[in-house]
């Protein structure tokens, strides 16, 4: 039986998706290679609403987070927190030999501008990291909000975590005036794992050109450059699979309309918030919520374990909770390529088995 993936990733992906990863293989220094992987630039920057260079890496988001904090980071870096994965770009800061500070907040809380422009106001910090989606809370930062304090910063370069939210929420790159948007295949892209993406400001580059240090696999810098002297080739072997995979993909995007891609998943967490709401209790301020998973306070001490046994057996998957809050609450995730109809259907197995 195939199980219906509602987890915060990896997501369902599509048969022809799939299908296009059995694509023949062509040579990463051909100039087959560099059309496909410039097709993939062109139609990223319209989905990020950006003029700034599109940059892939065969890697899971981390990579290019690392990648873009050590990258840029000449100072210090003010990390901004709401759960496990602002707490991993902490982690990166410090494994790479980066001075950092991190902002955290209590379970469920976002990150507010005036947490961003009370840190930034000290001058101490040349780079600010704040996740736009984190999964662990279900919550999705007010990045417009912050966006007006960053600008005030000209120094200050703008690393934005959207690995779970980019291509299920409407992010403006350019206009928000984020320096570095990174995301993954795995989830509201509707692929499987293996690519990392981001764009990647002018500003970004010509500080990253300043650090020492960059590393080498990850060196934003060298990625940068190569893209631009070799035609849209990579300084390492890509994984071309997944690029095919992408390719097609974004087509199917770009045929559903971005405006309508976001509209579908607003109107998939607006119903599972309700139903929430009705069963359960939110974990976060619904003003906050995200838009492509749903974190469900456990308000009637069920068995997430249990129920997810029972559910297996009727072909879905959901999420216990993450770190300190397993057990304390459940996920359900609603992105890429899932439908309404499939949320009400997960969500009616739900109550059934549990007599709701």
């Amino acid at each position: 039986m195939r199980t219906r993936l509602f987890i915060p990733g990896p997501v369902d992906v599509s048969p022809e998706v799939l299908q296009k990863m059995v694509t023949p293989m062509i040579g990463h220094r051909t100039n087959d290679s560099s059309v496909l992987q410039k097709g993939i630039h062109d139609k990223m920057q319209k989905l990020f609403y950006t003029e700034n260079r599109i940059m892939l890496s065969t890697s899971s988001g981390s990579g290019f987070m690392e990648g873009a904090i050590r990258s840029c980071a000449k100072k210090k870096a003010a990390v901004f927190s709401i759960g496990a994965f602002g707490d991993r770009w902490y982690k990166m800061a410090v494994a790479n030999n980066i001075p950092a500070d991190k902002f955290s907040v209590e379970p469920g809380q976002p990150t507010l501008a005036a947490d961003v422009e009370k840190a930034l106001a000290t001058g101490d910090y040349d780079v600010v990291t704040v996740t736009h989606n984190e999964t662990s809370v279900g919550i999705q930062n007010p990045v417009e909000e912050i966006a007006e304090v960053v600008k005030k910063y000209t120094d200050v370069i703008w690393l934005v975590d959207a690995v779970s939210s980019a291509a299920g929420a409407k992010i403006e790159v350019d206009k928000l005036g984020i320096d570095v948007l990174i995301t993954s295949t795995q989830k509201a892209l509707g692929l499987p794992p293996g690519l990392a993406i981001c764009s990647f400001s002018e500003k970004a580059y010509e500080r990253a050109k300043t650090v020492e240090n960059r590393g080498l696999y990850f060196d934003m810098v060298e990625i940068y450059e190569t893209i631009e002297k070799k035609n849209h080739q990579y300084p390492s072997t890509p994984a071309l699979s997944l690029m095919y995979a992408l390719d097609y993909q974004l087509d199917q995007i770009m045929l559903e309309g971005i405006e309508n891609r976001f509209a579908r998943h607003t109107e998939m967490a607006k119903f599972v918030r309700a139903w929430a709401k009705k069963h359960f209790e939110l974990l976060a301020d619904e003003k906050y919520c995200s838009n492509t998973l749903t974190t469900i306070k456990n308000t009637r001490d069920i068995s997430v374990k249990d129920l997810n046994k029972r559910l297996a057996m009727r072909g879905y998957a959901i999420s216990n909770g993450y770190g300190s809050l397993k057990e304390k609450t459940f996920r359900i995730a609603h992105m890429a390529d899932t439908t309404i109809q499939q949320v009400k259907a997960l969500l009616v197995e739900i109550e059934d088995i549990l007599g709701l």
